[in-house]
């Protein structure tokens, strides 16, 4: 793949290494990743399933599928995949809203979502008072501020009810991290 084609990517793995169910190894992602599905420069954030690599623009269509597929083969189990690319995580970066909101990065949360009908779920809880919460969306991403953590949030709890697998979540300082890593300034 030569470097002008290669397109920076982020994949979100949801609900991995979340307890003692569906856990995966970084070291076995990246390998997935590079060995199985030929994507290169492949690094990883954390244990929580953030995997930053380059893709061919014929690689990146099917790119969320193949890895989910790939995880299920190797490692047996089934997992939501969602990949960005650079400029999309730039974009959903751009549209956070609730950054004015932000005392604390993790009570910050990124919820990326799979697709327009995801975002069309989350739609209602924008009608809602959220009290000392806030919920915000954007094209490819809904924003949550959990003032008492998200653990507790009544917000967190009703979008993961009304988006399932179709979204998967990070907290703001992580999201900060992928953005630093795809640009060169962190490894």
């Amino acid at each position: 793949m030569s470097k002008t084609q290669a397109i920076a990517c982020v994949a979100l793995l949801r609900g991995i290494n979340v307890g003692k169910a569906k856990r995966i190894a970084m070291a076995d992602l990246r390998e997935i990743l590079s060995d199985t599905l030929g994507f290169t420069e492949v690094r990883t954030l954390l244990n929580s399933g953030n995997a930053l690599f380059k893709a061919t623009p014929s690689q990146l269509s099917g790119a969320a599928a193949a890895i989910a597929a790939a995880i299920e083969h190797r490692c047996g189990f089934s997992v939501a995949v969602i990949v960005v690319s650079a400029s999309e995580l730039h974009e959903v970066i751009a549209q956070n809203s609730l950054l004015q909101r932000q005392a604390d990065p993790s009570q910050l949360l990124v919820a990326f979502l799979a697709s327009a009908q995801t975002q069309a779920k989350a739609q209602a809880l924008l009608q809602q008072d959220w009290g000392d919460e806030a919920f915000a969306l954007g094209e490819r991403a809904a924003y949550l501020h959990c003032a008492s953590g998200v653990i507790d949030s009544k917000l967190a709890k009703d979008f993961a009810r009304a988006t399932g697998e179709a979204a998967t979540s990070r907290n703001w300082h992580t999201v900060l991290k992928l953005q630093a890593m795809l640009e060169g300034h962190a490894d």
